[in-house]
Parts: C-alpha cells; structure tokens; sequence
C-alpha cells in the first residue's frame, strides 16, 4: 500500500475493517434518526452532548469518524465522491479534522496525537493509497457487484482477527 509507518498502517487497517460494518460507517443520525451520508452534513449537524460526557472529548470523536469517514469514502469509493464532486472538500475536511483531533489529544495531554499529525499531513497520499489499493485488490470481475471483493477481503480480515476488534 505505501504505507511505512506501522502505526498509521495499524490505523488506516482498524478504520477499514471498522467501517465494513454499516452501523459504524453511518453512525451519524440527523434529529429526525436518518442517517447521514456526507462530510458536510455531518458538520452541519447540531452537535448535542449528552449530559454526562465532556464537550471536549465528544468533539474529538466527532472530528475522528468524520476524518475517517473522508478517508474512507474519498480512498475505497473515490470514484463515487469524485462523481458527486465532493473529492476535494473531502480530502480538504479529512485532513482538518485529523488536524482538530491531535490538537484536541494536545488539550486533553492524550497521548497519539503524532498519529493524527501524520494523518492530517498525509490524508491525501493515504487517500490515494487506499484507491489504489481498491484497484488492486478489490476490482470487481466485468458483471460482479463492484463492492464484492471488498467485502469478501475485509470479511476476511475479520474472521481471522486480522485487527484487535
């Protein structure tokens, strides 16, 4: 994949095998329960805390999965948000939010912050490896459901505990 470093290698790797899971893909509901499908409606939001839980943390955790999310959609479904041209803004989003997170962790004296540095500053080249990655291992044969070899791989990583899920 390109990928060097083993802990961002580690990360990228957890988020793919977390997100072959609709629920953990689409965990983002409008008020109305619907989820939600895209970047800027996720930051559009109203971010309501729930009483027992820090502003603080709940905005890092929103700043991880819509980072995650745009890595994501932007590297194994690249050519869907392309075509709805949200690459950019993607791309854009994903690496400030990234950004957001490790500077939150700095706040909160979490350690990892360095991961998300590296994240942010790299979102595009781990977007793109991740596209290239989808052409390389998970291209469908001509007929076949475009999504099948991912899921088939990643159904794999999960049944022999590939990531510590």
């Amino acid at each position: 994949m390109g990928i060097y470093d083993a802990t961002v290698a580690t990360y990228v790797a957890d988020v793919l095998t977390d997100f072959a899971r609709t629920d953990s893909l689409y965990r983002i509901r409008s008020a109305a329960g619907r989820k939600v499908e895209s970047v800027v409606e996720m930051l559009s939001q109203e971010i309501n805390v729930p009483a027992n839980e820090n502003q603080l943390l709940h905005e890092r955790e929103t700043r991880k999965y819509v980072g995650d999310y745009a890595l994501f959609m932007s590297g194994m479904f690249r050519g869907y948000v392309q075509g709805q041209g949200f690459l950019d803004y993607y791309i854009k989003e994903g690496s400030r939010s990234y950004w957001t997170v490790s500077e939150l962790d700095v706040s909160l004296y979490r350690t990892g912050f360095i991961l998300f540095q590296e994240l942010s500053k790299k979102f595009e080249y781990y977007s793109g490896a991740l596209d290239y990655a989808r052409k390389a291992y998970f291209a469908a044969q001509p007929g076949e459901d475009p999504f099948a070899g991912f899921l088939r791989q990643v159904d794999g990583w999960i049944k022999v505990n590939v990531t510590e899920n």
